[in-house]
């Protein structure tokens, strides 16, 4: 093993993280058909064009209710996908899940402002909660959901698809593993030009912003390629465009200090397209790029190995482990813990940004 070079060595890790990052199955689950349903809360474009088709795709569980405001699109929805009128929810009711079998699981699609207290509904109706990133506005709101889903004894998974992405997840393990020597410091952008658009996410009574909206990517990207907690913070905030961005960050630049060492520096932004994640070590580097598409992830390392395992849909990958997860009764991938670690950072990076001081957590 001791005469294995740089390049084996990583290869061969990379076999094993496949092997690791397998759902833990039980042996009974080889024998069991059953599908858990999942209701989607929020009929918007990530549920429209993402979720619900990726859910024609996944192995186990199925697309089998909606939760919307916005009756015109109830037909639609039940003629593409055959939903059946008993699943069908609004806002006002959706506490009425308490009594429908159909519905395992409901995945909450909402501005963040609304994910505590429909995350919250849903635990208490006695269904398993997936609540998309970022988990809440506050670390406060994050504890509530974890607090609903421990009382009602039900499952919380958190939406970070890039924590199921094969590439991803080698590049986890690499934190533990170290084939390129100690982590020394990182670099991790993601963006996208929002051309202003009267959207919620301009909103910041609804959570929006580019910190909170892609900005988690580029955080959490530093958490798990680290595989430490930052010790401080230093931000800054900029904007281009006053005009749209009357109350929300258009641009949030961040740095990380780690315990280890190392020192990440993050940008975020709605005025640009940012999508690369890479990390430099004392023997070598390696990156994604793109590092948070919806497709595409790959990259490479400085001994020119590709990290381009292929994946048929994030969404639908992430949705099977989750459901493999609460059959077998294992633990999920990403839990609301995850979740709320990442709003506590941002809460700090909002609060450094807005008085320039570098702000140490503790």
């Amino acid at each position: 093993m001791k005469d294995l070079s740089r390049r084996q060595f990583v290869k061969l890790a990379g076999t094993s993280a496949g092997i690791v990052a397998l759902p833990n199955l039980s042996f009974g689950s080889f024998f069991q058909n059953k599908k858990l349903g999942v209701a989607l809360v929020g009929l918007g474009y990530y549920s429209t064009d993402l979720l619900a088709p990726a859910l024609q795709l996944t192995k186990h569980c199925e697309l089998r209710g909606i939760v919307t405001g916005s009756p015109e699109k109830i037909p639609v929805w039940q003629s593409k996908y055959g939903i059946k009128d008993r699943n069908v929810y609004n806002y006002e009711n959706m506490h009425q899940l308490a009594n429908n079998d159909d519905i395992d699981v409901v995945y909450i699609v909402l501005p963040n402002s609304m994910h505590a207290e429909y995350s919250m509904i849903a635990a208490k109706a006695g269904k398993h909660v997936w609540c998309e990133k970022p988990m809440a506005k506050t670390v406060a709101e994050c504890q509530s959901i974890i607090d609903a889903c421990n009382k009602n004894k039900r499952y919380l998974s958190i939406g970070y698809r890039m924590q199921h992405e094969p590439n991803t997840q080698r590049i986890i393990q690499w934190a533990t593993e170290k084939p390129y020597g100690k982590i020394e410091s990182l670099m991790a952008e993601a963006g996208f030009y929002n051309n202003g658009r009267d959207h919620w996410k301009l909103r910041k009574a609804m959570g929006g912003g580019a910190m909170y909206d892609m900005g988690v990517y580029s955080l959490n990207a530093a958490r798990y390629v680290t595989g430490e907690e930052p010790i401080a913070v230093t931000a800054s905030h900029a904007t281009n465009r006053p005009e749209i961005f009357t109350e929300v960050d258009e641009t949030t630049t961040f740095k990380l200090e780690f315990p280890g060492g190392a020192i990440a520096k993050c940008k975020t932004s709605f005025g640009a397209n940012l999508n690369t994640l890479k990390v430099n070590c004392e023997n070598g580097w390696y990156k994604l790029s793109p590092f948070q598409a919806y497709n595409g992830i790959k990259g490479t390392t400085s001994d020119d190995i590709a990290l381009n395992t292929p994946i048929q849909n994030e969404q639908a990958k992430q949705m099977d482990d989750d459901a493999l997860a609460i059959m077998n009764k294992s633990k999920v991938l990403v839990p609301g813990e995850e979740g709320l670690k990442d709003i506590r950072v941002v809460e700090a990076i909002y609060q450094s940004g807005k008085s320039g001081k570098r702000i140490e957590l503790s």
